[in-house]
């Protein structure tokens, strides 16, 4: 594996501000001189991550997860440390030096460079369609973005186009840019027949662009221009630059709203965005839409929607296939942690053209009226029942035991058992009773591991661990006063070893050089630790007496231990030996009593 220098590695941890690296991923609120939120590692109602900018580490106390700017990307983004580091270096305009040696370095460049050659290729393509629709070849395509009252500044914001009825067009442009067909074919800009003849993907068609949420193309959604072409939507395949389940559209466009006004309106199709988008009912900072693109949503999209908020509106069409989307998401965006709630539209009206009919206005009530997915949920299912009848309470209440099994936290569970006894005029006990046995028995996944070795670890080592990270300067010197003897009878010994290693690094950045070099599993306990808000000792000289004084009583227990094996010898023929080892243990009780 190829390596960054270590310098490197310290200069950019000191740039990498680890604050403004979650802000992108998750909602923070300053809590004293740290700052909490939800974690993006596990789903939770009430937020346990918590991120120490002074110092430079994170650290969840639901799901144990813990470390340093590095750590947080690689397991956000699910990359190792060596990609980590790179994003980090182009987020903060740090050069990248020359990498050390190391198989695979070479697949590294190509995968990088064949990602960057389809950056560019999308851009050019997106040029090119948005050339063609404002071209006569697309007087068709605008007249039918006019009917269906998409603004002209909405087209322009939403960087819409028009792939012409031509087999090669597209293709042609990008050969004559420079890129070779054989790339072009990657890119999923282009189709190759069983014959060998490459021909463009989309053809006549409008066209959308997908973006990251960072702005760049990454892909294009193409709607069909006459009645008998089909699909009715043709989408970019899967490539090395777009997956469809960690993408949401529109997000690049809405992600400061959706920030601001604390919530998301998750719509299903492209032109249900555009028309939220534009409409007047939102004021500034505008509307905080995002869509699905016609599918359920994955845990992967739910993770990314976390980073701008947890509360969720959701408006699909009211189509089987659209509720039935709708359905899926509401219950992955629940077990994920969010607040969901439901826009219920008049029968047969999805935001698009309820929108053109109704108006702002109107929509904006709607949006108002919006309710709780599980209270919905039930409504929905108890319509129209006889609950009277005995048969009719027990089938009622079986579907919502459906429902219960999936919910994630005790508190929500109660809750909804009853208001599932309101409806079903059903005692709220007997339904809480049914809801907390079918939950006990889908129970399979594995509680968070226990921090490594906490149990073992005592309390001075913590409370030398606190003062490292949160008073380093004066905990160096005091480490730095142990005998490596001292050292060797300590549970978290790896951790004070690697510190005192660190002697050249500024006191400042001690914090940040310890975790970063650690493994995963000191770096949670480390950060476990020095998350709390108050050592468990009161000084860290008390720590070191501690830990001298731990060492003394390992070395009296074992000089014990061998006076009782020698006495049961013999104590006559053994009685030198067991003199002098009573000498010594009247020096280690000296000694103990002296740190004591």
């Amino acid at each position: 594996m190829s390596l960054f220098p270590q310098t490197f590695i310290d200069d950019l941890r000191l740039q990498a501000n680890i604050l403004q690296v979650v802000q992108e991923y998750v909602s923070l609120k300053r809590a004293g001189r740290t700052y909490k939120g939800l974690c993006p590692f596990h789903s939770e109602r009430t937020p346990s991550f918590h991120v120490d900018p002074e110092k430079g580490f994170f650290h969840c106390f639901g799901c144990s997860e813990g470390g340093d700017v590095f750590k947080f990307l690689q397991l956000h983004e699910k990359v190792g440390f060596h990609d980590a580091v790179k994003m980090l270096a182009q987020k903060f305009g740090l050069a990248l030096p020359e990498e050390t040696g190391g198989a695979g370095d070479e697949d590294r460049r190509k995968d990088a460079s064949l990602r960057e050659a389809l950056l560019k290729m999308h851009e050019v393509a997106a040029a090119y369609f948005r050339e063609q629709l404002a071209s006569p070849a697309g007087a068709r395509a605008r007249q039918q973005l006019a009917e269906r009252g998409i603004t002209p500044a909405t087209i322009e914001r939403l960087g819409l186009g028009y792939a012409p009825s031509g087999r090669d067009s597209l293709k042609g442009r990008l050969v004559k840019q420079g890129f070779a067909q054989g790339l072009i074919v990657q890119s999923g800009l282009v189709s190759e027949r069983d014959n060998g003849e490459v021909v463009d993907r989309f053809r006549n068609r409008l066209m959308i662009p997908i973006c990251r949420d960072t702005g760049s193309v990454i892909a294009f959604g193409g709607r069909s221009m006459d009645p008998t072409q089909v699909p009715k939507y043709l989408n970019s395949p899967e490539t090395a630059i777009y997956s469809k389940g960690r993408t949401l559209y529109g997000v690049n466009l809405t992600k400061a709203a959706i920030r601001k006004l604390g919530y998301a309106l998750l719509v299903e199709g492209y032109f249900d965005f555009a028309q939220v988008l534009q409409s007047d009912a939102f004021h500034a900072p505008g509307a905080p839409v995002i869509a699905s693109c016609g599918t359920a949503l994955t845990v992967q999209q739910a993770q990314l929607l976390r980073r701008f908020t947890t509360n969720v509106k959701l408006n699909f069409d009211p189509d089987t296939a659209g509720q039935s989307a709708a359905s899926r998401s509401c219950e992955l965006l629940v077990r994920e942690g969010f607040e969901v709630k439901v826009v219920v539209l008049d029968k047969g009206e999805d935001p698009d053209t309820f929108l053109r009919k109704r108006g702002p206005e109107q929509y904006r009530n709607k949006l108002k009226q919006s309710r709780a997915y599980l209270d919905y949920l039930s409504e929905k299912a108890a319509a129209g029942l006889d609950f009277q009848k005995p048969d009719t309470q027990r089938k009622f209440l079986n579907e919502m035991l459906a429902v219960a099994a999936w919910l994630p936290e005790p508190a929500m569970r109660d809750q909804f058992a009853d208001k599932v006894a309101q409806r079903a005029r059903i005692t709220a006990e007997v339904v809480q009773s049914e809801f907390r046995k079918i939950a006990a028995k889908r129970q399979t996944a594995l509680a968070p591991a226990e921090l490594p070795s906490l149990g073992e670890v005592k309390k001075a080592e913590k409370a030398l661990i606190w003062w490292l990270i949160q008073r380093p300067e004066e905990a160096r010197v005091m480490l730095d006063t142990l005998e490596e003897e001292d050292l060797q009878v300590l549970s978290a010994r790896r951790i004070f070893e690697l510190a005192r290693t660190l002697h050249e690094e500024p006191a400042e950045s001690l914090p940040s050089a310890l975790i970063q070099r650690l493994s995963t599993g000191d770096a949670q306990l480390v950060t476990k630790i020095a998350s709390e808000p108050a050592p468990p000792a009161t000084s860290v000289d008390e720590c070191v007496r501690a830990m001298r004084r731990l060492r003394c009583d390992q070395e009296r227990a074992a000089i014990q231990r061998e006076i009782d094996r020698l006495q049961e010898l013999g104590a006559t023929q053994h009685g030198h030996e067991i003199d002098n080892l009573w000498q010594r243990k009247k020096v280690l009780l000296h000694r103990i009593e002296g740190l004591t």
